[in-house]
């Protein structure tokens, strides 16, 4: 368990911008930072981060936290797992029990299997350098194909040795049980005398004679892990990847992502490559923006997941040509994505893991920049060159051009792609566009009842917002908000008083309060008590704070272990509207800041929420007189009481300015 300073340690070291920038690209906007959303699907960014308050808040989804919840909400970890990651992000020490097996088996069925994964990648990489075999085979391989020990170990490269038990054992040994080695694939269960009987049940390693690479998650830890056989065997899989299970959906992974996604950030384009070497050849090359599909066909999750931290994606082929068309669907739905596509072909027989290791880093990082072209001009020219004069074929190539062209959502770069494709077809810009605009009217058919009209909402519009509360509700939620927002700002009273030294004459005295003290004075004085569960919960530990000398400090809320707590500070201390640095130049209408007008604000919240409890008093007073007049006892004092309660109604009425009819 870690302790509370070294919590406290890590909420005081951990920056919000720092710690979501290494998932999300962000920009800046005023006081605050915006990006495209990671936990929703979007095309406009509603995903603001505010340094000051350290806090992460999206306006279309609704998800919102410090940086612990941010790591807890996209690694899908557990709160110490995300006090872990952020202590090793600043290298902040956490000193911890080592975890026994019987204390593992207690752990959720995800965490233990990543537990094991670290295990294995730790274990397979002392069979690399340690072990005989590991050292004469596995390593002599990788330091052949030009990796240094560097390199080896920034990637975790391993080996496993030929034996049918070795891992298994090894695991066995440690105290893992063998649910979860068959769950993450490392294992492979076998009947070892033809029955079900779990005591006689056999396990074998799924990779055996294998140089092993991992596949990390976007946070560093070992998910899977792929195998390439080092002998000439055509009965065996030249690579071997382990199998979907909780914590490894393939369609959702690149490799070497955790290692490329800040440089690509930076650079502002990501190199995606197809193999494990590819990726690992150009990082030693000094050109680390670069992931790999791992021989898959790129998914829609893999696109987005690029998309997260850039628009621009550049594809490495090696030059062949079957290999190029069979990926061209996966490049459609890169251009569906609103994404730009560029490509670099090597020539016949280099790839990008052979071409870095036979030139310089610049001389590779000068070939890809160089020979970068974009992919609807390449695709064109590669069909072009199939078709000859052959108008049929001709025909049809123009179409699938179109139909790539008809993918990109930006409608001025359709335009400007139809007119540079017209003149390398030869063909009139006209055809192009009434071919484009038939293929357009058919998508728009299909997507309109799914999902257009989501494109539609505002920017900034709450989808997940909970509706206005009932009763008195919102009059409490916003007496919350000043607490969190205002808490520490001071409000200035002016009193008129008799005058000592000048009897008979009047002097002003002004007096000095917090705010979080007078609103708990208020409410104290008059006996409030709130109905919205939430809301008393959350004001009774704040009060607790308030009676205490020492400044209010939202951040006890915002790094609750209280999701709701957690929540609803986020909720609060993130404004939805964020004015226009250029409102007032532009307009010449300045709009005063919240903090200009606190005190008014303060006080008619106060007499907001006092007026709806003397509503509801006035009700229940009614209804107290109606039962009595039924019963025939005696309600003059109920009388009394109901007229004191319209006296204090018609003085709220008198300083909010308004009528109030009930």
């Amino acid at each position: 368990m870690i302790n509370k300073s070294t919590i406290d340690k890590i909420f005081e070291t951990a920056r919000i911008d720092e710690v979501v920038g290494d998932f999300v690209p962000l920009k800046k906007r005023g006081v605050n930072l915006i990006g495209l959303c990671p936990f929703h699907n979007e095309k406009t960014p509603s995903f603001n981060v505010n340094p000051a308050r350290n806090i992460f808040k999206c306006f279309g989804c609704g998800k919102g936290g410090t940086a612990v919840n941010f790591i807890m909400e996209h690694e899908h970890c557990s709160y110490p797992d995300a006090l872990r990651y952020i202590a090793k992000k600043y290298n902040i020490e956490i000193e911890e029990e080592i975890v026994s097996p019987e204390q593992s088996l207690l752990r959720d069925e995800k965490e233990s299997m990543l537990v094991l994964n670290a295990f294995a990648q730790k274990y397979f990489s002392e069979q690399l350098f340690d072990h005989e075999d590991g050292k004469a085979i596995g390593l002599s391989y990788f330091k052949e194909r030009g990796f240094a020990e560097q390199t080896i170990k920034k990637f975790q490269l391993g080996y496993s040795l030929t034996h049918w038990e070795a891992f298994s054992n090894a695991a066995l040994d440690a105290g893992f049980v063998k649910e979860f080695l068959v769950k993450t694939g490392l294992s492979v269960s076998k009947d070892s005398q033809g029955d079900a009987d779990e005591k006689n049940e056999r396990l074998i390693d799924r990779f055996r004679g294998r140089v092993m690479f991992p596949i990390h998650n976007l946070s560093g830890r070992v998910i899977a892990f792929g195998g390439r056989i080092l002998k000439k065997d055509e009965k065996v899989a030249k690579y071997i990847n382990s199998p979907e299970s909780e914590v490894y959906h393939k369609s959702n992974v690149l490799y070497g992502i955790y290692f490329a996604k800040n440089a690509i950030i930076h650079r502002d384009n990501c190199y995606l490559v197809e193999g494990y070497t590819d990726v690992i050849s150009l990082h030693q090359a000094g050109i680390e923006n670069v992931v790999a599909s791992s021989g898959t066909a790129l998914t829609v999750e893999q696109i987005r997941l690029i998309g997260r931290y850039t628009k621009n994606i550049t594809i490495l082929y090696d030059g062949d040509p079957a290999g190029i068309k069979a990926s061209m669907r996966g490049i459609d739905l890169v251009l569906e994505e609103g994404l730009h596509v560029k490509v670099v072909l090597f020539s016949d027989g280099d790839d990008p893991d052979s071409y870095s290791r036979k030139h310089s880093s610049s001389e590779v990082y000068d070939f890809i920049t160089n020979n970068a072209k974009d992919f609807v001009v390449f695709k064109t020219g590669l069909l072009l060159d199939e078709v000859k004069n052959d108008p049929v074929r001709k025909a049809g190539l123009i179409r699938e051009v179109v139909e790539t062209i008809a993918k990109i959502p930006d409608e001025i770069l359709r335009s400007t792609y139809v007119k540079h494709c017209s003149s390398l077809m030869d063909i009139s810009e006209q055809v192009l566009l009434t071919e484009l605009n038939k293929i357009r009217r058919g998508q728009l058919k299909k997507e309109m009842p799914a999902h257009e009209a989501d494109e539609l909402l505002p920017e900034v519009l709450k989808v997940n917002q909970t509706p206005a509360d009932e009763g008195s509700g919102s009059q409490e939620r916003e007496i919350m908000r000043l607490l969190l927002n205002f808490g520490n700002h001071e409000l200035h009273f002016d009193d008129e008083i008799e005058s000592i030294e000048h009897p008979g004459k009047k002097e002003t005295v002004t007096s000095v309060i917090r705010v979080s003290k007078f609103i708990a004075d208020e409410i104290e004085r008059d006996q409030i008590g709130f109905e919205h569960p939430l809301y008393a919960k959350f004001f009774s530990e704040i009060s607790v704070l308030i009676q205490s000398s020492s400044p209010f400090d939202p951040g006890i809320f915002l790094n609750s272990e209280d999701p709701e707590f957690s929540s609803l500070a986020v909720e609060l201390l993130s404004p939805v509207y964020v004015l226009s640095e250029n409102w007032a130049a532009m307009h010449q209408i300045v709009v005063p800041e919240e903090e200009k007008n606190l005190k008014d604000s303060v006080e008619k919240s106060l007499y907001h929420l006092k007026n709806k409890r003397v509503m509801k008093m006035l009700m229940e007073n009614q209804r107290k007189i109606k039962e009595a007049h039924s019963s025939g006892e005696e309600y003059d004092h109920l009388i009394e009481h109901h007229k004191e309660l319209e006296e204090v109604k018609m003085k709220i009425s008198k300083v909010l300015g308004i009528d109030i009819l009930k």
